[in-house]
């Protein structure tokens, strides 16, 4: 299946999904991601502030400021085509919504590249594999691809995301994992 229509399947699925089943999955998969070890070690977390149908990731940035850790989330630069972190201080103030409907703090603090340890990203589907089908801007593959990133790569979710092979070329870059409300897959390396 190419990418576009793929990309309409699973909006289709995430559409059908219910209210109900949608928080407590993610907070099923918060979970996960707050007792890994690699979110316990980490000072430094990027996240994405979820649209109505991703997965809610407002468990997962309430649990990191609790540990004390800086919180980063994307500012994107839609006519230069890339984004940089920002450092998310509240999720009640000081927050803007741009197109598509992100939410972005309207005067982040910008977060050093190399000192993000775990990047929780999104995406629309994701194979076992770690490739990764967004939403066709190539922001998340453009950020992954800058050179002082180290950080590992985490998606988050739901299973029905979950694909069997994600389209994928050169210009694609995978995940390190895929935490959905079931399990942490842990992807094989390309």
């Amino acid at each position: 299946m190419e990418k576009n229509a793929l990309r309409h399947t699973i909006k289709q699925r995430l559409v059908k999904m219910n209210r109900k089943d949608r928080v407590a999955q993610s907070k099923q998969i918060c979970g996960l991601v707050v007792g890994s070890e690699i979110f316990q070690s980490a000072s430094v977390v990027m996240m994405f502030l979820s649209l109505p149908h991703e997965v809610d990731t407002t468990p997962l940035i309430l649990s990191a400021w609790q540990q004390g850790k800086t919180v980063a989330v994307p500012k994107v630069s839609w006519q230069q085509r890339h984004m940089i972190p920002v450092e998310l201080t509240s999720l009640e103030t000081g927050l803007k919504t741009e197109q598509m409907g992100l939410r972005t703090p309207a005067n982040g603090v910008p977060v050093p590249f190399d000192e993000i340890d775990l990047i929780i990203t999104p995406g629309l589907g994701f194979d076992k594999e770690g490739n990764r089908l967004g939403r066709g801007g190539a922001f998340y593959d453009n950020f992954f691809k800058h050179q002082k990133i180290t950080a590992a790569r985490w998606a988050v979710a739901f299973s029905q995301q979950i694909c069997d092979d994600i389209p994928h070329d050169d210009s694609d870059v995978p995940v390190d994992a895929v935490v959905t409300e079931n399990e942490i897959i842990i992807c094989k390396k390309n």
